[in-house]
């Protein structure tokens, strides 16, 4: 080689778009965040009893706070900041205990200090133990991770519905004009997505904004009278309302809420390596987390809140593909612009509520569809893992559709009672640690029946040889030298590294092994395996096409292809009947056969032999998981 470097291309995360694009992209996040990044200032305010000059004081400082937030998330240093396209923005979680810490402090501005000191001591306590949070990733598997991801999409939905119908202050379901502004608006997203290719797909969420609000605004429906009211320039200043007050039972509950905050940050982060298809590992989460944590303490100083990664900006890039982390650092700098320019924000606050609901409706759906990505690699035969899923989603949808229910709880459990998100993040967390790392699990059922004889895998990583060819020598037919080969591939993590043993033992074994292997195998349509002189499992494989029920003509048209091919390649015809349509498909499989070499019907026949096996495989893990199973072919997994 020369000594010239060659230069790679960096991953899609790490490149600069040009200036342009990255412009667009940028204030498409910023507008796509924007609602949700001021809603928590509002609640707050109007709670706790500030004015509305505080409170504008407090949506810029948010804004501000929200883009250093960003671009140290995005862009990073040291080993803060996880470098991804991850949007931060103040956490829902924290809405609840701030109110909670204001009104016991007096409320207005003395129940603020007392909210400031706490969110200063809890984004450093953060910062401190993100090291160690990242060590227990072993404790965040696809099963976790997808539970969570998934939870978070479907958690959000409500938000982006309640914005469709006209948003938290005047909801009116009723209203068609709401309604028309909604589908409308995801129409438009919809339709760009599906007529265009390149740029214009990747901006189809803001020409959908700024559609739909030049049509509302047409129509008398959007309105921009605060942009003439509001000031060119609003700075917001450390310690604006005063100097932090510190107490103690403030800073354990904001503690609390920023350790449940980053359980959701980790399945942002997660989510957005999906989506990116870059790896993540223990310390992106730690750098994630350090990034949490210190702007926290930043949005304490600068008079804002906590923050978390902004679940809503995850589906911007999984519906836009768009995964430069430059873009976000662009959004980060809108948004301090935002904050300094109190007219600028105001003109995006002209968006209608049922605008933003309908592109909300597409991206936090996506949200949604990559938790169902990552829960697609869950081994759901271990019953565990439906168990562990089917709660916390199922909690988390309770407290989602009725968030009343947190009021039945203690004050100390509405921390976490008051999120869906954050209830089914910890339900999911603590069965996986129940199930997966408590006590010695039994692991998944692979053979058997429930209730008689059900065998586990805890028990097959326990067999002697002898034991492992008894159980599961009928997955082959005749020699089981394969079976006893995959015995040494031992100890196995789940079925799916149990069935590949097999395979890795049949396709390693020796050609003398596996020619008589396939030599053991019946001739399709024989009378043996009719009068079930082959066994079982030689009769179902055959019978899924009606082979053990031949008609005289049938029967004779596949004995002359049996034995056309025994005189060609000496092995009987191999095809897993279960994969194929018809009988006459079948037969005209076999003929195009004929035609090939030894050495090519030598592989076809092991590739054949595979596939049976994985069929009869599945039929064990059925036998001993009906109801797991049925789940999963009711819902499109296949076995093979």
């Amino acid at each position: 080689m020369s000594g010239t470097a060659v230069k790679r291309r960096p991953h899609p995360v790490d490149e600069v778009l040009p200036p342009g694009k990255l412009a667009v992209y940028g204030f498409q996040h910023v507008l796509a965040f924007y609602a949700g990044a001021v809603i928590v200032p509002i609640l707050l305010a109007g709670a706790i009893g500030l004015s509305d000059r505080e409170l504008i004081h407090l949506i810029n400082a948010d804004l501000f706070t929200c883009g250093i937030a960003s671009i140290i998330q995005a862009a990073g240093f040291w080993k803060v900041g996880v470098r991804l396209p991850l949007l931060q923005g103040v956490t829902f979680t924290a809405v609840s205990p701030m109110i909670a810490i204001g009104l016991a402090a007096g409320g207005g501005t003395d129940g603020l200090l007392v909210i400031y000191g706490a969110v200063i001591v809890a984004g450093l306590a953060t910062f401190l133990v993100a090291p160690f949070f990242g060590r227990l990733i072993r404790f965040f598997p696809p099963v976790v991770t997808g539970s969570v991801i998934l939870i978070i999409g479907l958690a959000l939905l409500p938000v982006a519905a309640l914005d469709s119908v006209g948003g938290g202050s005047d909801p009116q379901p009723g209203n068609p004009r709401h309604l028309a502004y909604a589908l409308g608006t995801l129409a438009v997203i919809v339709a760009i997505q599906r007529l265009f290719r390149g740029f214009m797909a990747t901006v189809a969420v803001l020409v959908g904004l700024v559609l739909g609000t030049g049509v509302a605004w047409l129509l008398g429906d959007a309105h921009f009278d605060q942009v003439g009211e509001s000031a060119w320039v609003g700075v917001t200043t450390p310690f604006h309302f005063g100097w932090p007050q510190f107490s103690i039972a403030a800073i354990v509950s904001m503690i609390v809420v920023m350790l449940i905050t980053a359980v959701e940050t980790t399945g942002d982060v997660f989510a957005t390596g999906e989506i990116v298809d870059k790896r993540v590992g223990r310390e992106d989460v730690t750098r994630a987390l350090r990034a949490d944590g210190l702007s926290t303490t930043i949005g304490g100083v600068l008079n804002s809140f906590p923050y978390t990664c902004f679940a809503e900006n995850v589906g911007l890039v999984r519906l836009t593909q768009v995964k430069s982390r430059w873009v976000v650092v662009a959004a980060g700098g809108f948004m301090i612009v935002l904050g300094l320019l109190p007219k600028a924000g105001a003109i995006v606050a002209g968006i209608p509520h049922p605008v933003l609901g309908g592109a909300a409706l597409a991206m936090f759906a996506t949200v949604a569809v990559v938790g169902i990505q990552t829960l697609a690699r869950v081994d759901f035969h271990d019953h565990r893992n439906v168990v562990i899923v089917g709660s916390s989603v199922g909690l988390a949808m309770l407290v989602t559709a009725q968030p009343d229910v947190a009021t039945a709880v203690p004050g100390w459990a509405q921390i976490v009672f008051g999120s869906g998100i954050t209830l089914g993040s910890i339900t999911a967390i603590g069965l996986n640690v129940v199930f997966h790392h408590v006590g010695r699990g039994r692991g998944p059922a692979v053979a058997g029946t429930p209730g008689a004889g059900t065998v586990r895998l805890e028990q097959v990583n326990r067999m002697t040889r002898e034991e492992f060819v008894a159980t599961f020598g009928r997955l082959f037919q005749g020699p089981t030298d394969v079976v006893a080969r995959a015995y040494d591939h031992r100890p196995f993590g789940d079925t799916a590294n149990l069935r590949a043993a097999f395979q890795e033992a049949l396709f390693a074994a020796p050609a003398d092994a596996q020619r008589a292997l396939m030599s053991a195998y019946p001739d399709l349509g024989g009378d043996r395996v009719a009068d079930g002189d082959e066994g079982e499992d030689s009769a179902r494989d055959q019978s899924c096409a009606g082979l053990t029920r031949l008609a005289d003509d049938d029967r004779e048209e596949f004995a002359a292809l049996a034995a056309a091919y025994r005189e060609r390649f000496g092995i009987p015809l191999i095809v897993c009947v279960r994969e194929a349509a018809t009988r006459d498909r079948i037969l005209a499989e076999g003929q195009r056969r004929l035609g090939n070499s030894p050495a090519q019907e030598h592989a076809a026949a092991l590739i054949e032999i595979a596939k049976v096996a994985n069929h009869r495989f599945a039929d064990l893990v059925a036998g001993a998981n009906p109801i797991a199973t049925a789940r999963a072919r009711a819902f499109g997994r296949g076995d093979t």
